[in-house]
């Protein structure tokens, strides 16, 4: 009997690569991570990848020709037509030809798109914004990114750059410093890091707040522990969160309005946070936007955790060899 077709899904990290097989349904069948090895610039990422897969395929008794192809994602800026990045900082890589690099590693079909895309299409087949062809997924953690879909496709722009939301104009003066090297970008006000450094700059004029307590008791406060203070209606806390939230709002709303989504997922390690943040985001939203694209509006948590990505990925090598 004639073994089922798999595609591979991989999610490139500064930290793990995390890989994955998976049916033409986009269900997982096995999922693993191996670790970045970021000497000599990153040069042995693809052939890493490619001896991973190869042992993986031996494991599962499956043979390379039952591999449809690969779908990865890569942190950075990507030229989506030749599957090369433009530079991935963490990466160490600069005008490297990932794609080309990788089929001559394993000799399979593969395409190759910004991490935050794939994470879009992964939420828009099998996760939150399963059923919506017009979406935009935000991933909000260390840094705030974008994949942005009309009508079922990505949209890059002209230099590839299209859905970075996190470098919006948040703080027209005044603002933080960005790692993009502009200030008051909507990175520095809704970010993971943005959010612990909130609490740390002012916890000291709330000695009444849970964060103080917490700063006097480790030295430092998290993000999760100003959501967790927020849920206890700490108002402090409470304060932090609906500044993030206004400054997300504010700013998806302008988004909305231009580009009338269905859904706006938000993933990522500060999307945990739940209701705790989406409902004043939502409020903020409602409150900067039409009400007509409001009422045509479904904001949501993303569901699909770090699966998003290899699944988005297995979502973009069907697509590219017209499986689906």
């Amino acid at each position: 009997m004639e073994k089922k077709k798999w595609t591979v899904g991989v999610d490139l990290g500064g930290t793990s690569i995390k890989m994955a097989f998976i049916d033409e349904t986009g269900a997982i069948i096995d999922k693993w991570e191996i670790g970045t090895d970021l000497t000599d610039n990153g040069a042995n990422i693809t052939r890493d990848i490619a001896n991973s897969l190869d042992e993986q395929l031996q494991k599962h008794a499956h043979a390379k020709e039952e591999i449809i192809g690969i779908g990865m994602g890569a942190p950075g800026f990507i030229n989506f037509e030749d599957g090369s990045v433009f530079e991935a900082v963490n990466i160490g890589w600069k005008n490297f030809p990932l794609k080309a690099a990788l089929e001559k590693a394993t000799a399979l079909p593969v395409a190759v798109d910004n991490d935050a895309n794939l994470a879009a299409l992964g939420e828009m087949w099998k996760g939150a914004g399963e059923g919506a062809i017009d979406l935009i997924c935000i991933t909000l953690g260390t840094g705030v990114g974008a994949g942005v879909i009309i009508n079922g496709q990505i949209a890059h722009g002209i230099g590839g750059m299209a859905g970075e939301i996190g470098h919006i104009t948040a703080v027209s003066e005044g603002g933080y410093l960005c790692n993009c090297g502009r200030t008051g970008c909507l990175e520095t006000v809704t970010s993971a890091t943005a959010i612990k450094r909130m609490a740390l700059k002012d916890y000291q004029n709330h000695p009444e707040s849970k964060l103080y307590a917490i700063y006097q008791d480790k030295q430092d406060v998290t993000t999760k522990d100003v959501f967790d203070a927020a849920k206890e209606e700490d108002p402090f806390a409470l304060s932090i969160v609906d500044e993030v939230a206004r400054y997300l709002g504010e700013a998806l709303s302008n988004v909305a309005i231009l580009l009338n989504p269905q859904k706006i997922v938000i993933g990522g390690g500060v999307s945990l946070a739940g209701e705790t943040l989406l409902k004043p985001v939502d409020h903020y939203i409602k409150a900067f936007t039409l009400p007509g694209v409001y009422e045509g509006l479904e904001l949501c948590k993303a569901t699909l955790g770090n699966d998003a990505g290899v699944i988005g990925g297995a979502w973009l090598i069907n697509k590219q060899l017209k499986r689906i």
